[in-house]
Protein backbone atom coordinates (compact mmCIF):
# COMPACT_ATOMS: atom_id res chain seq x y z
CA UNK A 1 0.00 0.00 0.00
CA UNK A 2 2.56 2.76 0.73
CA UNK A 3 5.46 1.83 -1.67
CA UNK A 4 4.98 4.81 -3.38
CA UNK A 5 5.00 7.19 -0.43
CA UNK A 6 8.02 4.92 1.75
CA UNK A 7 10.09 5.02 -1.28
CA UNK A 8 10.08 8.57 -2.01
CA UNK A 9 10.47 9.59 1.92
CA UNK A 10 13.14 7.47 2.18
CA UNK A 11 14.70 8.94 -0.96
CA UNK A 12 14.66 12.11 0.54
CA UNK A 13 16.26 11.58 3.96
CA UNK A 14 18.82 9.61 2.11
CA UNK A 15 19.60 12.85 0.09
CA UNK A 16 19.90 14.32 4.03
CA UNK A 17 22.07 11.89 5.36
CA UNK A 18 24.78 12.38 2.30
CA UNK A 19 24.76 16.13 3.43
CA UNK A 20 26.64 15.50 6.70
CA UNK A 21 25.82 18.68 8.99
CA UNK A 22 22.44 20.19 7.92
CA UNK A 23 21.40 23.97 7.75
CA UNK A 24 18.19 25.59 8.45
CA UNK A 25 17.49 25.85 4.39
CA UNK A 26 17.94 21.94 3.77
CA UNK A 27 15.69 20.83 6.50
CA UNK A 28 12.85 23.30 4.70
CA UNK A 29 13.83 21.93 1.06
CA UNK A 30 13.20 18.17 2.73
CA UNK A 31 10.20 19.51 4.16
CA UNK A 32 8.45 20.55 0.81
CA UNK A 33 9.64 17.28 -0.69
CA UNK A 34 8.00 15.34 2.04
CA UNK A 35 4.58 17.81 1.58
CA UNK A 36 5.21 16.92 -2.06
CA UNK A 37 5.34 13.24 -1.74
CA UNK A 38 2.57 13.18 0.80
CA UNK A 39 -0.11 15.15 -1.38
CA UNK A 40 1.26 12.43 -4.40
CA UNK A 41 0.34 9.80 -1.54
CA UNK A 42 -3.43 11.25 -1.93
CA UNK A 43 -3.25 12.64 1.68
CA UNK A 44 -5.65 15.17 2.44
CA UNK A 45 -4.53 18.83 2.51
CA UNK A 46 -4.63 19.84 6.05
CA UNK A 47 -3.50 16.99 7.64
CA UNK A 48 -0.49 17.08 5.09
CA UNK A 49 -0.39 21.09 6.14
CA UNK A 50 -0.38 20.17 9.78
CA UNK A 51 2.09 17.42 9.66
CA UNK A 52 4.66 19.39 7.88
CA UNK A 53 4.23 22.10 10.13
CA UNK A 54 5.10 20.50 13.20
CA UNK A 55 7.92 18.33 11.72
CA UNK A 56 9.34 21.94 10.49
CA UNK A 57 8.84 23.69 13.78
CA UNK A 58 10.77 20.32 15.38
CA UNK A 59 13.10 20.09 12.89
CA UNK A 60 14.67 23.06 12.29
CA UNK A 61 15.57 23.85 16.37
CA UNK A 62 19.14 24.05 17.53
CA UNK A 63 19.26 21.36 19.13
CA UNK A 64 18.58 19.06 16.07
CA UNK A 65 20.85 21.39 13.83
CA UNK A 66 23.94 21.24 15.80
CA UNK A 67 23.63 17.31 16.74
CA UNK A 68 26.10 14.86 15.93
CA UNK A 69 23.44 13.02 13.27
CA UNK A 70 20.94 16.09 12.58
CA UNK A 71 19.34 13.87 9.61
CA UNK A 72 18.56 10.74 12.17
CA UNK A 73 17.10 13.31 14.41
CA UNK A 74 14.97 14.70 11.59
CA UNK A 75 13.64 10.83 10.27
CA UNK A 76 12.96 10.31 13.82
CA UNK A 77 10.81 13.09 14.44
CA UNK A 78 8.90 12.52 11.00
CA UNK A 79 8.36 8.96 12.35
CA UNK A 80 7.02 10.14 15.58
CA UNK A 81 4.62 12.46 14.12
CA UNK A 82 3.62 9.55 11.38
CA UNK A 83 2.68 7.72 14.19
CA UNK A 84 0.47 10.40 15.61
CA UNK A 85 -1.34 11.27 12.54
CA UNK A 86 -1.86 7.17 12.32
CA UNK A 87 -3.46 7.15 15.75
CA UNK A 88 -0.42 7.26 18.38
CA UNK A 89 -1.01 3.73 20.33
CA UNK A 90 -2.85 0.92 19.13
CA UNK A 91 -6.23 0.37 20.14
CA UNK A 92 -8.38 -2.61 20.06
CA UNK A 93 -12.05 -2.67 20.55
CA UNK A 94 -13.29 -2.99 24.51
CA UNK A 95 -14.76 -6.41 24.81
CA UNK A 96 -17.35 -5.95 27.66
CA UNK A 97 -17.61 -9.15 29.59
CA UNK A 98 -20.34 -11.51 27.92
CA UNK A 99 -22.58 -8.35 26.15
CA UNK A 100 -20.51 -7.39 23.20
CA UNK A 101 -22.56 -6.24 20.42
CA UNK A 102 -20.35 -3.94 17.63
CA UNK A 103 -22.14 -3.00 14.28
CA UNK A 104 -20.16 -2.88 11.03
CA UNK A 105 -20.51 -0.09 8.62
CA UNK A 106 -19.62 0.89 5.04
CA UNK A 107 -20.12 1.40 1.62
CA UNK A 108 -20.91 -1.68 -0.82
CA UNK A 109 -17.40 -2.94 -2.34
CA UNK A 110 -15.38 -1.74 0.86
CA UNK A 111 -14.78 -5.41 1.76
CA UNK A 112 -17.89 -5.03 5.18
CA UNK A 113 -19.09 -8.55 4.83
CA UNK A 114 -15.89 -10.31 4.49
CA UNK A 115 -14.52 -8.42 7.20
CA UNK A 116 -17.03 -9.47 9.42
CA UNK A 117 -15.68 -13.12 8.78
CA UNK A 118 -12.31 -12.12 9.53
CA UNK A 119 -13.07 -10.73 12.62
CA UNK A 120 -15.18 -14.07 13.25
CA UNK A 121 -12.03 -16.12 12.94
CA UNK A 122 -10.15 -13.45 14.60
CA UNK A 123 -11.73 -13.48 17.72
CA UNK A 124 -13.10 -17.26 17.97
CA UNK A 125 -9.30 -18.56 17.72
CA UNK A 126 -9.22 -16.31 20.81
CA UNK A 127 -11.83 -17.81 22.94
CA UNK A 128 -14.94 -15.84 22.45
CA UNK A 129 -18.40 -18.03 21.36
CA UNK A 130 -18.99 -15.27 18.07
CA UNK A 131 -22.68 -14.86 16.13
CA UNK A 132 -23.09 -12.81 12.70
CA UNK A 133 -25.94 -11.03 12.14
CA UNK A 134 -26.51 -10.85 8.38
CA UNK A 135 -28.43 -7.67 8.56
CA UNK A 136 -28.55 -6.46 4.85
CA UNK A 137 -32.36 -6.17 4.42
CA UNK A 138 -32.43 -5.00 0.52
CA UNK A 139 -29.47 -7.16 -0.86
CA UNK A 140 -30.20 -11.60 -0.26
CA UNK A 141 -26.65 -12.38 -1.84
CA UNK A 142 -25.24 -10.11 0.73
CA UNK A 143 -26.49 -12.41 3.45
CA UNK A 144 -25.64 -15.40 1.35
CA UNK A 145 -22.13 -14.74 1.56
CA UNK A 146 -22.09 -14.16 5.12
CA UNK A 147 -23.80 -17.63 5.77
CA UNK A 148 -20.81 -19.14 3.53
CA UNK A 149 -18.27 -17.00 5.67
CA UNK A 150 -19.81 -18.36 8.37
CA UNK A 151 -20.01 -21.93 7.82
CA UNK A 152 -16.62 -21.96 7.03
CA UNK A 153 -15.22 -20.22 10.07
CA UNK A 154 -17.63 -22.36 12.40
CA UNK A 155 -20.18 -20.01 13.83
CA UNK A 156 -23.75 -19.55 13.74
CA UNK A 157 -25.08 -16.73 11.61
CA UNK A 158 -28.70 -15.27 12.44
CA UNK A 159 -29.87 -14.10 8.98
CA UNK A 160 -32.65 -11.23 9.00
CA UNK A 161 -35.56 -11.09 6.11
CA UNK A 162 -36.27 -8.81 3.15
CA UNK A 163 -37.50 -5.87 4.66
CA UNK A 164 -37.28 -6.68 7.95
CA UNK A 165 -37.87 -4.26 10.97
CA UNK A 166 -35.03 -3.29 13.27
CA UNK A 167 -37.44 -3.90 16.10
CA UNK A 168 -37.85 -7.39 14.71
CA UNK A 169 -34.58 -8.15 14.16
CA UNK A 170 -33.28 -6.82 17.71
CA UNK A 171 -36.25 -9.17 19.48
CA UNK A 172 -34.91 -11.90 17.15
CA UNK A 173 -31.67 -11.58 18.16
CA UNK A 174 -32.37 -11.91 21.50
CA UNK A 175 -33.93 -15.12 21.67
CA UNK A 176 -31.20 -16.83 20.20
CA UNK A 177 -29.11 -15.18 22.28
CA UNK A 178 -30.92 -16.95 25.11
CA UNK A 179 -31.29 -20.01 23.60
CA UNK A 180 -27.26 -20.12 22.86
CA UNK A 181 -25.02 -17.86 24.51
CA UNK A 182 -22.47 -16.18 22.14
CA UNK A 183 -20.49 -12.97 23.70
CA UNK A 184 -19.71 -11.19 20.83
CA UNK A 185 -21.96 -10.86 18.12
CA UNK A 186 -20.80 -8.70 14.44
CA UNK A 187 -23.56 -7.19 12.80
CA UNK A 188 -23.07 -6.72 8.77
CA UNK A 189 -25.20 -4.12 8.07
CA UNK A 190 -26.59 -3.27 5.22
CA UNK A 191 -24.17 -1.06 2.02
CA UNK A 192 -24.89 1.17 -1.12
CA UNK A 193 -22.59 2.38 -3.51
CA UNK A 194 -22.63 5.46 -2.48
CA UNK A 195 -23.95 7.24 1.06
CA UNK A 196 -27.47 8.36 0.87
CA UNK A 197 -30.38 10.22 3.39
CA UNK A 198 -32.20 6.71 3.58
CA UNK A 199 -29.22 4.56 4.13
CA UNK A 200 -28.21 6.94 7.09
CA UNK A 201 -31.99 6.48 7.98
CA UNK A 202 -31.83 2.37 7.88
CA UNK A 203 -28.75 1.85 9.98
CA UNK A 204 -29.35 4.79 12.69
CA UNK A 205 -32.90 2.53 13.13
CA UNK A 206 -31.36 -0.08 13.44
CA UNK A 207 -28.38 1.13 15.91
CA UNK A 208 -31.04 2.44 18.31
CA UNK A 209 -33.20 -1.15 17.76
CA UNK A 210 -29.78 -3.40 18.71
CA UNK A 211 -27.46 -0.66 20.94
CA UNK A 212 -23.73 -1.55 19.83
CA UNK A 213 -21.49 -1.31 22.16
CA UNK A 214 -19.22 -0.40 19.14
CA UNK A 215 -19.43 1.18 15.68
CA UNK A 216 -17.00 0.26 13.12
CA UNK A 217 -16.72 1.88 9.90
CA UNK A 218 -14.88 -0.24 7.26
CA UNK A 219 -12.89 1.99 5.07
CA UNK A 220 -11.56 0.48 1.45
CA UNK A 221 -7.84 1.89 0.74
CA UNK A 222 -8.09 1.81 -2.47
CA UNK A 223 -10.74 4.43 -3.37
CA UNK A 224 -8.91 7.88 -2.17
CA UNK A 225 -10.05 10.74 -1.26
CA UNK A 226 -13.25 9.73 -1.31
CA UNK A 227 -13.33 7.50 1.45
CA UNK A 228 -13.04 10.69 3.81
CA UNK A 229 -16.08 11.95 2.75
CA UNK A 230 -17.58 8.92 3.33
CA UNK A 231 -16.15 8.60 6.65
CA UNK A 232 -17.24 12.06 7.66
CA UNK A 233 -20.80 10.79 6.46
CA UNK A 234 -20.74 8.16 8.61
CA UNK A 235 -19.31 9.92 11.62
CA UNK A 236 -22.02 13.11 11.33
CA UNK A 237 -25.02 10.50 10.76
CA UNK A 238 -24.49 7.14 12.36
CA UNK A 239 -21.42 7.71 14.84
CA UNK A 240 -18.54 6.03 15.16
CA UNK A 241 -15.96 4.30 17.31
CA UNK A 242 -13.13 3.24 15.54
CA UNK A 243 -12.38 1.91 11.86
CA UNK A 244 -10.99 -1.02 9.92
CA UNK A 245 -8.91 -0.63 6.63
CA UNK A 246 -9.39 -3.05 4.33
CA UNK A 247 -6.62 -4.08 1.01
CA UNK A 248 -4.09 -2.69 2.70
CA UNK A 249 -2.15 -5.13 0.59
CA UNK A 250 -3.60 -3.28 -2.50
CA UNK A 251 -1.20 -1.03 -5.09
CA UNK A 252 -3.24 2.27 -3.79
CA UNK A 253 -1.01 5.10 -2.92
CA UNK A 254 -2.30 4.82 1.02
CA UNK A 255 -3.47 8.81 1.41
CA UNK A 256 -7.07 7.16 3.00
CA UNK A 257 -4.91 5.75 5.78
CA UNK A 258 -2.91 8.32 6.55
CA UNK A 259 -6.02 10.73 6.61
CA UNK A 260 -9.08 8.64 8.19
CA UNK A 261 -8.30 8.27 12.01
CA UNK A 262 -7.80 12.45 11.92
CA UNK A 263 -10.93 13.05 9.52
CA UNK A 264 -12.95 10.83 12.23
CA UNK A 265 -11.00 11.46 15.23
CA UNK A 266 -11.45 7.97 16.33
CA UNK A 267 -8.86 4.92 16.22
CA UNK A 268 -7.81 2.62 13.71
CA UNK A 269 -8.85 -0.69 15.18
CA UNK A 270 -6.95 -3.27 12.14
CA UNK A 271 -6.35 -3.39 8.54
CA UNK A 272 -7.04 -6.41 6.11
CA UNK A 273 -3.60 -7.88 5.24
CA UNK A 274 -4.97 -10.57 1.96
CA UNK A 275 -8.11 -12.21 1.23
CA UNK A 276 -7.56 -15.12 2.97
CA UNK A 277 -9.45 -15.14 6.72
CA UNK A 278 -6.52 -15.52 8.39
CA UNK A 279 -5.98 -12.19 6.87
CA UNK A 280 -6.75 -9.36 9.56
CA UNK A 281 -4.20 -7.65 11.56
CA UNK A 282 -4.50 -5.37 14.43
CA UNK A 283 -3.45 -2.01 13.34
CA UNK A 284 -0.30 -0.15 15.06
CA UNK A 285 0.18 2.86 14.35
CA UNK A 286 4.15 3.03 14.92
CA UNK A 287 4.50 -0.43 13.06
CA UNK A 288 3.29 0.67 10.03
CA UNK A 289 4.85 4.57 10.61
CA UNK A 290 8.34 2.15 10.58
CA UNK A 291 7.36 0.17 7.57
CA UNK A 292 6.88 3.50 5.81
CA UNK A 293 10.19 4.98 6.62
CA UNK A 294 11.74 1.49 5.50
CA UNK A 295 13.14 0.42 9.94
CA UNK A 296 11.24 -2.53 9.16
CA UNK A 297 8.51 -4.29 11.44
CA UNK A 298 10.23 -6.81 13.96
CA UNK A 299 7.46 -6.92 16.44
CA UNK A 300 5.04 -8.16 13.64
CA UNK A 301 7.44 -10.55 12.13
CA UNK A 302 8.16 -12.38 15.49
CA UNK A 303 3.87 -12.50 15.76
CA UNK A 304 3.62 -13.78 12.37
CA UNK A 305 6.65 -16.02 13.18
CA UNK A 306 5.05 -17.15 16.08
CA UNK A 307 1.27 -17.89 14.18
CA UNK A 308 3.62 -19.80 11.51
CA UNK A 309 5.43 -21.91 14.01
CA UNK A 310 8.78 -20.78 12.32
CA UNK A 311 11.16 -21.05 14.98
CA UNK A 312 10.91 -25.43 14.63
CA UNK A 313 12.80 -25.11 11.54
CA UNK A 314 14.84 -22.74 12.25
CA UNK A 315 18.69 -23.96 12.03
CA UNK A 316 19.61 -25.57 15.39
CA UNK A 317 22.61 -23.26 15.86
CA UNK A 318 22.65 -19.77 15.17
CA UNK A 319 24.59 -18.32 12.04
CA UNK A 320 23.92 -22.04 10.53
CA UNK A 321 21.64 -21.63 7.33
CA UNK A 322 22.45 -23.53 4.33
CA UNK A 323 20.13 -24.44 1.11
CA UNK A 324 18.81 -27.72 2.58
CA UNK A 325 17.42 -25.56 5.74
CA UNK A 326 16.44 -23.10 2.84
CA UNK A 327 13.84 -25.22 1.39
CA UNK A 328 12.26 -25.96 5.05
CA UNK A 329 12.57 -22.37 5.77
CA UNK A 330 10.38 -21.08 2.55
CA UNK A 331 7.34 -23.94 3.15
CA UNK A 332 7.27 -22.54 6.58
CA UNK A 333 7.74 -18.60 5.27
CA UNK A 334 4.87 -19.02 3.03
CA UNK A 335 2.11 -18.99 5.66
CA UNK A 336 3.60 -15.48 7.06
CA UNK A 337 2.36 -13.70 3.87
CA UNK A 338 3.90 -13.06 0.82
CA UNK A 339 8.30 -13.57 1.41
CA UNK A 340 8.53 -9.81 -0.09
CA UNK A 341 6.02 -8.68 2.37
CA UNK A 342 8.17 -10.67 5.09
CA UNK A 343 11.78 -9.70 4.00
CA UNK A 344 10.36 -5.65 4.29
CA UNK A 345 9.79 -6.43 8.07
CA UNK A 346 13.37 -6.81 8.61
CA UNK A 347 15.43 -2.92 9.03
CA UNK A 348 16.99 -2.35 6.14
CA UNK A 349 15.84 -4.91 3.79
CA UNK A 350 12.63 -2.93 1.83
CA UNK A 351 14.88 -1.27 -0.75
CA UNK A 352 16.39 -4.86 -1.63
CA UNK A 353 13.27 -6.91 -2.59
CA UNK A 354 11.38 -6.33 -5.71
CA UNK A 355 7.87 -5.05 -5.69
CA UNK A 356 6.17 -7.73 -6.86
CA UNK A 357 8.33 -10.60 -5.07
CA UNK A 358 6.88 -13.63 -4.07
CA UNK A 359 6.88 -17.09 -3.30
CA UNK A 360 4.18 -19.85 -4.89
CA UNK A 361 4.09 -23.52 -5.01
CA UNK A 362 5.75 -23.50 -8.67
CA UNK A 363 8.38 -21.37 -7.59
CA UNK A 364 9.29 -23.45 -4.50
CA UNK A 365 8.62 -27.07 -7.26
CA UNK A 366 11.61 -25.12 -9.51
CA UNK A 367 13.96 -24.16 -5.91
CA UNK A 368 13.25 -27.64 -4.71
CA UNK A 369 14.80 -28.57 -8.21
CA UNK A 370 17.40 -26.34 -8.01
CA UNK A 371 18.72 -27.70 -4.93
CA UNK A 372 18.53 -31.27 -6.37
CA UNK A 373 20.88 -30.60 -8.80
CA UNK A 374 23.86 -29.60 -6.73
CA UNK A 375 26.18 -31.86 -4.70
CA UNK A 376 26.05 -32.64 -0.57
CA UNK A 377 28.92 -29.66 -0.39
CA UNK A 378 27.29 -26.92 -2.70
CA UNK A 379 24.16 -27.37 -1.08
CA UNK A 380 25.92 -27.14 2.95
CA UNK A 381 28.45 -24.25 1.37
CA UNK A 382 27.07 -22.21 -1.12
CA UNK A 383 29.63 -19.97 -1.49
CA UNK A 384 31.19 -23.01 -3.80
CA UNK A 385 29.10 -22.38 -6.27
CA UNK A 386 30.90 -20.56 -9.42
CA UNK A 387 29.99 -20.11 -13.05
CA UNK A 388 30.18 -22.84 -14.02
CA UNK A 389 28.19 -24.80 -11.31
CA UNK A 390 25.80 -22.29 -11.92
CA UNK A 391 25.29 -23.66 -15.26
CA UNK A 392 25.35 -27.08 -14.58
CA UNK A 393 22.63 -26.95 -11.81
CA UNK A 394 20.49 -24.68 -14.44
CA UNK A 395 21.03 -27.58 -16.88
CA UNK A 396 19.65 -30.54 -14.49
CA UNK A 397 17.36 -28.55 -12.73
CA UNK A 398 15.29 -27.34 -16.43
CA UNK A 399 16.62 -23.66 -15.20
CA UNK A 400 18.07 -20.89 -16.17
CA UNK A 401 21.41 -19.38 -14.77
CA UNK A 402 19.53 -16.37 -13.86
CA UNK A 403 16.99 -18.51 -11.74
CA UNK A 404 20.46 -20.06 -9.82
CA UNK A 405 21.59 -16.62 -9.37
CA UNK A 406 17.90 -15.20 -7.65
CA UNK A 407 17.84 -18.60 -5.46
CA UNK A 408 21.32 -17.99 -4.17
CA UNK A 409 20.51 -14.31 -3.78
CA UNK A 410 17.27 -15.28 -2.18
CA UNK A 411 18.89 -17.86 0.01
CA UNK A 412 21.63 -15.16 1.33
CA UNK A 413 18.43 -12.56 2.63
CA UNK A 414 16.80 -15.70 4.41
CA UNK A 415 19.95 -15.95 5.91
CA UNK A 416 19.28 -12.50 7.60
CA UNK A 417 16.16 -13.64 8.72
CA UNK A 418 17.44 -16.86 10.28
CA UNK A 419 20.26 -14.41 12.28
CA UNK A 420 17.61 -12.06 12.88
CA UNK A 421 15.27 -15.17 14.56
CA UNK A 422 18.10 -17.08 16.38
CA UNK A 423 21.17 -15.34 17.01
CA UNK A 424 21.45 -13.91 20.99
CA UNK A 425 20.39 -10.22 20.22
CA UNK A 426 17.12 -11.59 19.06
CA UNK A 427 16.55 -12.83 22.39
CA UNK A 428 16.02 -9.38 23.58
CA UNK A 429 12.97 -9.14 21.41
CA UNK A 430 9.71 -8.52 22.59
CA UNK A 431 7.90 -11.84 22.51
CA UNK A 432 11.17 -13.96 21.93
CA UNK A 433 11.57 -17.30 22.22
CA UNK A 434 9.33 -18.20 19.17
CA UNK A 435 9.17 -22.17 21.18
Amino acid sequence: MFEALGQKLQDIFEGMRRSGRLTEAQVRSAAREIRVALLEADVSLPVVRDFVAKVSAQAVGSEVLSSLNPAQQVVKIVRDELTLVLGGESRQPVLQGDRNVWFLVGLQGAGKTSTAGKLAQFYKSRGRRVLLVAADTQRPAARQQLKVLAAEVGVPVLEVADQEAPSVTAGRLKAQLESDFRDLVLVDTAGRLETSAELMEQLAALKAALQPSETVLVVDSMIGQAALSVAQTYQEKIGLSGLILTKLDGDARGGAALSARSVTGVPIYFATTSEKLSGLEPFHPDRVASRILGMGDVLTLIERAEQAELSASLPKKPGEFDLEDLVQQLRTIRKMGPLGDVIKMIPGMSRMVPKDAKVDERQLVRIEAMIGSMTQKERREPRVINGSRRKRIAAGSGTTVQEVNQLLRMHEQMKGLAKLLSGPGSKKLPGWPLR
